[in-house]
């Protein structure tokens, strides 16, 4: 069948998240069939470079023999099996091997399926941890402007509007003190001013390290979040460094709160936790956090909290894998190539009247385009116009975003970029 055929079937019976479906196929959507490497293959055999890494989730590539092998290995095992009370050996395996490079002290992991619930199970333990200490004032979260951690009611609470989400004021839970995002030149003094006025009513303060990707990919000095983790800790606030989007090499190191220097109390991972192959994330609290959970069988420290896929060992066994892979193809190295280049030619874009700002972190990008004429779309016509071209981009408003996977070479990473760059000009002139 036709990809026009395909498109047709999809509208009638798919509801697509974020997409108004009434337009779903005037958007002339891309529908996968298969893929190799970095490329998206359709219907018609029609080839796009997934300059997204498929939502950011993808880092290594697509239908790779290494974590297909993984897949097939496990499935001669198990598919799932309840974690809930019970244990599965290659997800013990899993959570030895993150111990060995996760930024947080004796570590424990909470497994789910999405980034969304690993912030929701994060907001939760805060919450439970002063609880179960015997400090009831704590009930209030600091969170940023600009931010986004998901799209349950509590991610959404901590988040900052925009995106159809103001709709949803009513369910958000009211206990969030916000200071300004990564956007604001003194984001750090205000949010430190909250800290030193409002810590002793804090459960947690909950930051994207180093970059706001939804946002816009802005992105922060890491001396001053450093200083941001230290604050916290000094008020005795529990630290939640949401790494869903940037975990996993993104930023140029295998998590962007190394380069922050900061120890979190609670790490949320999800997107490239498995490689972009299966839905998992987690939850990662300190030692001192999860003791604090211990006590009596089925007594009040209990935390009643689990979802049935949690530790799913399909998706556990591609992970183990897929980290294994990151060292022995130096991936985080070839970031810091590709990402120097990136910048270089992503840079040369501020040429063009067009573009207004561009800001690179690792192999996260944002091309910000200059304002328009009010309902001009820019940024949905600009990627549309890549899409075209064979380069898969997505826009954030008039924020183009370029996100590459971790693999890629420098001849895709000029490719993306002259695409982009020729798109740009033929839509905005």
């Amino acid at each position: 069948m036709s990809t026009a055929s395909w498109v047709a079937r999809d509208a009638r019976r798919v509801w697509h998240g974020f997409t108004q479906m009434a337009t779903y196929a005037d958007g002339r959507p891309v529908v996968v069939e298969r893929a190799e490497g970095r490329e998206l293959i359709d219907p018609d055999g029609r080839r796009y470079l997934d300059a997204i890494s498929s939502l950011w989730v993808n880092t290594l590539g697509h239908h790779l023999a290494e974590l297909d092998e993984a897949l097939c290995n496990q499935i001669g095992r198990v598919a799932h099996s309840t974690m809930l009370g019970n244990g599965n050996t290659v997800v013990v395996e899993l959570a030895e091997a993150l111990a060995k490079v996760v930024p947080v002290g004796d570590p424990r992991f909470l497994f789910a399926s999405d980034g969304a619930t690993a912030v929701e199970q994060a907001l939760k333990i805060a919450f439970q941890y002063w609880w179960n200490r015997g400090d009831r004032s704590r009930t209030t979260y600091l969170a940023l402007g600009g931010a986004y951690h998901g799209d349950t009611v509590g991610a959404l609470s901590v988040g900052a509007g925009g995106f159809g989400t103001d709709l949803f004021d009513p369910l958000r839970f009211p206990g969030v003190v916000r200071t300004p995002g990564y956007g604001d030149r003194n984001w750090l003094a205000k949010a430190l001013d909250v800290v030193e006025s409002h810590g002793s009513g804090l459960a947690a303060a909950v930051v994207e390290p180093l970059v706001q990707g939804a946002s816009g990919i802005y992105v922060a000095d890491p001396e001053d979040v450093h200083a941001f983790g230290k604050a916290c800790n000094e008020a005795g606030v529990l630290l939640v460094c949401d790494e869903v989007a940037t975990g996993f090499g993104r930023t140029g190191t295998m998590f962007a709160s190394d380069q922050c220097s900061l120890t979190p109390d609670l790490l949320c991972l999800g997107k490239g936790l498995s490689g972009g192959y299966l839905p998992m994330s987690a939850t990662v609290a300190s030692g001192a956090v999860a003791d604090a959970f211990l006590g009596d069988d089925l007594g009040p420290e209990t935390l009643y909290h689990g979802h049935s896929y949690g530790g799913n060992a399909l998706a556990a066994a591609v992970a183990l894998r897929h980290l294994e892979l990151f060292e022995e193809w130096s991936v985080i190295a070839n970031v810091a190539e590709r990402s120097r280049q990136l910048h270089r030619r992503l840079s040369d874009l501020r040429a063009l009247d067009a573009v207004g700002e561009v800001r690179v972190c690792g192999l996260m990008a944002g091309v910000e385009l200059a304002p328009g004429q009010p309902g001009a779309r820019r940024g949905r016509r600009v990627c549309a116009a890549a899409v075209d071209a064979g380069v898969l981009l997505r826009p954030l408003g008039d924020v183009v975003v370029v996100m590459p996977i971790l693999t890629s070479t420098e001849a895709e990473i000029d490719r993306i970029a002259d695409v982009l760059e020729a798109a740009i000009a033929g839509v905005c002139g």
